[in-house]
């Protein structure tokens, strides 16, 4: 047999790629470009991930989120850990994550941007912890949330501005907490909203409680717990198609009391018409509110214009009655008339003046 050729012993196989016609390059080229940066992971640290994004997590005592998040990640257990604070971009890297369960965590202070980035999540479970606060802004990146859970946490209040407008939420959980009533927009904010766990809260029936009362008369309630759909017929191809989304139940909605006041004590909050808070003040109409910003500037300039000339008036009069008092302490003498043969005795040209010098 001949020696090999020159080019095919001395010559790399770099070498041969480039000289290779430009289509095989072009090919060979992206099958020996790496697909991530080497040696990462794809599961987070500390947890077990299972085929289908999920990572589990739970109960390992974990003091922070772990590290490692990925995109393949679609669920995220984090329950029963020790995880106390959330700090902002706490889950950098899994933004194509849609379920986040945090209960029973002991969580007491969640970031403003703690969930940037968590666009698609659609599922958040913080039920079972410390929260007493909510900053402004803490939901607003989730436009996608549809469920969130809230439940077992020390809430006194919860601002609308918190959860932000969430356009597709659809099940809400407050229960148990320290709620006396829903701030007024927090409802307007979730045009979806079909689902309110309110049981567990001391709500006082009082002018506050009146956006919530309405909202409870005007969504009636089904059977609960069970999903749409259930009284299809069977089938495979009709269980698909079932909603897992839980619906109103209206046992809770009987159950959802006032504490106070004493004449309202025990009274379901469904129950309630709208002529039990016609002694509330009513918002101020967009026009109102006009006329009173157009007015509260010019009312104001005069009031001061008024007050400033008033004041000069009482300052000028009693200037005046000092002057009078003045001259009356104090009176002018009076200048002899021109003409009059008398003289003053302190004139030294007049003639009594040269008599009493000799």
């Amino acid at each position: 047999m001949g020696s090999p050729s020159f080019f095919s012993r001395r010559l790399p196989p770099l070498w041969l790629l480039l000289l290779s016609p430009w289509p095989v390059w072009t090919q060979a080229l992206p099958a020996a470009t790496p697909s991530g940066p080497p040696g990462a992971p794809d599961c987070p640290e500390a947890c077990v991930c299972a085929p289908g994004g999920q990572a589990n997590c739970s109960g390992r005592a974990l003091p922070a989120v772990p590290g490692g998040l990925r995109k393949s990640v679609r669920i995220l257990l984090l329950d029963h850990n020790r995880v106390r604070a959330l700090p902002p971009g706490a889950f950098v890297g899994a933004g194509a994550l849609l379920r986040l369960d945090l209960h029973e965590n002991g969580l007491r202070w969640v970031h403003a941007w703690a969930f940037w980035g968590l666009g698609a999540l659609q599922q958040l479970d913080l039920s079972a912890n410390q929260l007493e606060v909510l900053v402004p802004g803490t939901f607003v990146p989730l436009r996608a949330l549809r469920d969130l859970s809230l439940a077992g946490n020390r809430l006194a209040r919860l601002e609308p501005a918190a959860l932000g407008a969430l356009p597709l939420l659809r099940a809400l959980n407050l229960r148990d907490n320290e709620l006396p009533a829903l701030a007024r927009g927090l409802l307007a904010g979730l045009p979806a909203l079909d689902t309110l766990r309110l049981r567990g809260n001391p709500w006082a029936c009082g002018c506050a409680l009146r956006p919530l009362c309405a909202w409870l008369r005007r969504h009636p309630s089904s059977a609960p717990g069970e999903p749409s759909g259930a009284r299809a017929g069977p089938g495979p191809r009709r269980r698909r198609r079932r909603r897992l989304t839980p619906r109103p139940c209206p046992a809770e909605a009987e159950t959802l009391l006032c504490v106070s006041p004493g004449r309202l004590t025990f009274s379901p909050l469904a129950a309630l018409p709208d002529a039990a808070f016609s002694r509330c003040a009513q918002p101020l109409a967009l026009r109102d509110l006009a006329v009173v910003y157009a007015l509260g500037p010019a009312s104001f300039l005069a009031s001061l214009a008024t007050c400033l000339g008033l004041g000069s008036l009482l300052t000028a009069c009693r200037a005046r009655r000092h002057r009078a008092a003045a001259a009356a302490r104090h009176p002018l003498k009076r200048l002899p008339e021109p003409g009059s043969g008398t003289a003053s005795p302190a004139d030294p040209g007049s003639p009594a003046a040269g008599t009493a010098q000799a």
